[in-house]
């Protein structure tokens, strides 16, 4: 579960080398002193759709439709020059640097380039083709180079340099002394202050990380696009609806008649862990799904993983920084990387103490039904949902029939409008998408009926999209730039099913639905002048989602939209009682797999030398932890897109657990109030964390929602460990 948002200050795809976005606008450089643009940031726009000021309705959406591999070369590379004459133009500016003539000017620039990477995005993470892999691959250090010029320009930096050295004597306020702390620190943050031979290396460096990473996710998409193939007797005990989209999957792919594909992705492969009574299958499925990318094939990333970080450990050196997790983490609530370090170290014992529990528990299944095993992580799923029927009278496929995805969609809806307001209409048909299957929705506010945004969902796996769940926006608001309705989306990979079969989503895939749609929440109700403030730091943005997560499973919910896919009836209330029982049922299991990925990512880069072999680090640093050999990490090291498509989440998967901290926290005050619902508690987040963007520090806005810092034995309890 993703987010992809703008952030500070460099445009869309430089996440893919510099971890950082803004949203900018693509005005002629204007000098302050003599309000007169300057003739260098002016050039013929090509005719192409790409470049084109985005039409229609809603101010404007994006040409998705009309997009083809081969328009991205010449916009690409357009939107690329217009930016450098912008930012030349603010650079070679004669007047004296200001706020206005620099600050601003740099949060105005690079405008086309974004909206250009606002559809190429969409084109390599959602309809992946090789024609756009290899672009991807091309494009990639083209565009790292691009916003190295932009900080390394030594004329650029001075002017920065200036603003920040007269912050608190020229008449900023608050709001515009933070904007210009926040660039200055990142220009040096981001090298700034190198010499001249040192520049080229870093930037050298950065490319060829934007060249690695798009190999890796070219690489691990295709292990994701193989599959295993099963009979209809090897499906023993798989749900009907499963083995229905399975033997979709197999049509799809010109399988002989009766013949069943399980494509390597979690939404695919866990249905089949948690039910099949093939013991060999599980195993089978298993293997392939946690060896993606870790096969010594043309697919295999050990090699490309060992060179990423490498690269990392040599640029925190060049920039003056210990390790990588510390360069990464010098913009994040943590800080540090000692930080998070004690946060996970506080949740990790108790979550492989309860696996131990858990593992015996299944034993103890295994046992008594006779099947003479030894537990293994093929085994795991299977056996916990025999406990959970054994413990509660629960099981998964008992919940499904009643959370139709469209139900569970609309209830999502449901809830932002009683939260926060916000009203959302279906116009699928009117605006463009990159998909048949897209569906869009018109976002208002409900008590004054202004246009907020357009809301784009994605919601199924198919051939060429990246796994997993993310969301991202297209265009964010700004009022600096008159940026009024947002363009945003939510990407899932729920399995689709066969023509005419009814999608029932698992509570776990709910809960996903909820989480990427806490993203949108966030970015419609963001309202910030100033571009850069739109983004938040890498361990807060993930919080707003799993906040929302919480008020799936209330009653108010469950009552209205968790209803019988054949018979409409609402889930009974001995069933909703169950599924609270069964509330921390295999949080050992879910929290373990989660926390030791994210802690495997901070070990990998405080390495201060970044010499790995990256198998033999896993297996190695996983010994050390503890870590209980029945399950494995969520993200294997040789598949960790989240560490290795771009540096957005590296040294930074830990923001799962520092978010949830204040997510519990944060529910907690929901409770409190003897109302989930309250009105009074929901504009309050709102007014001080939602819609704030990065305006105040994080950590403060909370104290301010709050009267405190968050209660991490409200993150214990929920997950029903022991409180310290």
């Amino acid at each position: 579960m993703e987010i992809v948002l703008k952030a500070v200050f460099l445009t869309g795809a430089a996440a893919l080398a510099l971890g950082g976005a803004i949203a900018a606008v693509p005005v002629a450089a204007q000098d302050a002193a003599t309000g007169q643009a300057s003739a260098k940031a002016q050039a013929a726009v090509p005719s192409n759709i790409l470049l084109a000021d985005w039409s229609g309705p809603y101010d404007g959406v994006p040409p998705f439709d009309k997009a083809t591999p081969q328009m991205f070369p010449e916009a690409l590379q357009f939107a690329i020059d217009e930016q450098r004459r912008e930012v030349l133009a603010i650079a070679d500016n004669p007047a004296a640097a200001t706020f206005e003539n620099t600050v601003e000017a740099l949060d105005k620039s690079g405008q086309r380039l974004d909206r250009v990477l606002s559809v190429f995005g969409v084109m390599t993470s959602n309809m992946a083709t090789p024609e756009y892999q290899a672009l991807d691959k091309e494009w990639s250090p083209k565009l790292s180079a691009a916003y190295d010029e932009i900080i390394l320009n030594p004329k650029l930096f001075q002017r920065v340099k200036a603003v920040y050295a007269a912050r608190e004597t020229s008449g900023l306020d608050a709001k515009q002394q933070r904007l210009v702390t926040r660039l200055y620190d990142q220009f040096v943050r981001r090298g700034a202050n190198l010499n001249e031979e040192q520049k080229k290396q870093l930037s050298a460096y950065n490319q060829q990380l934007a060249e690695k990473f798009a190999t890796f996710s070219e690489k691990v998409l295709a292990d994701e696009s193989t599959y295993i193939t099963a009979t209809e007797a090897e499906l023993a005990g798989v749900p009907d609806d499963v083995k229905a989209a399975a033997a979709s999957a197999a049509k799809e792919r010109s399988l002989p008649e009766g013949s069943y594909a399980i494509v390597n992705t979690r939404s695919a492969v866990d249905p089949v862990l948690t039910f099949a009574d093939n013991r060999a299958l599980r195993e089978k499925v298993w293997k392939a799904f946690v060896n993606r990318g870790d096969n010594g094939d043309a697919n295999d990333t050990n090699a490309l993983i060992a060179d990423i970080v490498k690269l990392r450990a040599d640029r925190a050196k060049l920039l003056g920084f210990e390790n990588h997790a510390e360069w990464r983490m010098q913009d994040t609530m943590a800080g540090t990387p000692a930080e998070a370090q004690e946060l996970m170290m506080r949740v990790w014992p108790a979550a492989i103490a309860r696996v131990k529990e858990e593992v015996a528990d299944q034993q103890a299944v295994a046992d008594k039904l006779g099947h003479n095993i030894t537990i293994e992580p093929w085994d795991y799923r299977y056996y916990q949902e025999k406990v959970r029927k054994e413990r509660y009278d629960l099981s998964q496929e008992e919940i499904k029939p009643y959370f139709a995805l469209d139900n569970i969609i609309e209830a999502s809806y449901w809830a932002a409008g009683e939260l926060y307001g916000l009203d959302f209409k279906e116009i699928t048909g009117t605006v463009p998408t990159w998909h048949p299957d897209i569906r869009v929705y018109s976002v208002t506010d409900r008590k004054t009926g202004d246009q907020i945004g357009v809301f784009y969902r994605d919601d199924f796996a198919r051939t060429g999209k990246r796994s997993g769940a993310w969301a991202t926006t297209y265009r964010s608001h700004a009022g600096l730039l008159g940026d009024e309705i947002v363009l945003g989306s939510n990407n899932n990979n729920f399995v689709k099913p066969a023509p005419g079969e009814p999608v029932l989503i698992s509570l776990d895939d709910a809960e996903t639905l909820f989480h990427e749609f806490g993203h949108a929440i966030h970015y419609f109700l963001s309202d910030v002048h100033y571009p850069s403030f739109g983004g938040t730091p890498r361990d807060f943005v993930e919080y707003p989602s799993q906040v929302n997560e919480n008020w799936l499973m209330t009653p108010a919910v469950l009552s209205k939209f968790a209803k019988h896919y054949k018979t409409g009836e609402a889930m009974p209330q001995a069933l909703i009682d169950k599924i609270e029982k069964a509330q921390t049922f295999n949080q050992g299991f879910a929290t373990t797999e989660y926390l030791s990925s994210a802690l495997v990512d901070m070990a990998l880069h405080t390495d201060a030398d970044g010499v790995v072999d990256p198998d033999t680090f896993e297996r190695e640093t996983l010994a050390k932890l503890g870590m209980p050999e029945e399950l494995v990490m969520r993200h294997r090291l040789p598949h960790f897109n989240h560490l290795f498509s771009s540096d957005s989440y590296s040294a930074g998967y830990y923001s799962y657990l520092w978010s949830e901290t204040m997510d519990a926290d944060t529910w907690a005050a929901f409770e409190e109030t003897g109302n989930v619902w309250d009105k009074a508690t929901a504009e309050r987040f709102k007014a001080t964390l939602l819609s704030t963007g990065n305006e105040t520090d994080r950590a403060e806005a909370y104290r301010a929602f709050r009267g405190r810092d968050p209660d991490v034995n409200a993150l214990l309890k929920k997950r029903g460990f022991p409180t310290n």
